[in-house]
């Protein structure tokens, strides 16, 4: 269980109670601030600031959080609408780029949003390498080097010298 630090004096209590809030369905999900920032769009350091009381975390990650957590959504957003209106000035998180929320499967929780970046990173690699290797492989030889022939071609022209010298026969 995470050992929360007291919350600042200087944050009004609507706040207070949404980040309380916050703080009892992260507990719920068993997860670490790691692994919810794995399963959410929100790094590890967004979700320490929220719930240590330094933001006010956008309402999509309370959403995400709830939802993980079990919790009631119409209570939890209706704490971040009043936390939202008595939070000072500048503390708040610009909300994060429209990204989806993982699905709600076990096997397709962890980690989608980095799942998708690997997958792309090793495609982009692929096809790096692929089209490297297909460069090299049509580019012209330089001026000196010969392609090599057919094994024959060698002991052909040499043979063609004796082989003019020669009549042909009928």
């Amino acid at each position: 269980m995470t050992r929360w630090q007291p919350l600042p004096a200087a944050l009004p209590g609507e706040a207070r109670h949404l980040v309380e809030h916050l703080r009892v369905l992260k507990g719920r999900t068993g997860l670490s601030l790691a692994e919810l920032a794995r399963r959410t769009a929100y790094s590890k350091s967004s979700w320490q600031r929220y719930l240590s009381g330094d933001r006010l975390p956008p309402r999509d990650a309370a959403q995400v959080l709830c939802r993980l957590g079990g919790g009631d959504r119409t209570r939890l957003l209706a704490l971040w609408e009043l936390a939202e209106q008595a939070w000072p000035q500048g503390a708040a998180e610009p909300p994060a780029e429209a990204a989806p929320e993982p699905a709600t499967g076990a096997a397709s929780e962890p980690a989608a949003g980095g799942r998708r970046w690997r997958t792309a990173a090793l495609a982009a690699s692929a096809l790096a390498a692929l089209l490297a290797a297909g460069l090299l492989w049509a580019l012209p030889r330089r001026a000196g080097d010969r392609p090599a022939g057919r094994p024959g071609d060698a002991l052909s022209r040499a043979g063609r010298s004796t082989r003019s010298a020669r009549t042909r026969c009928p």
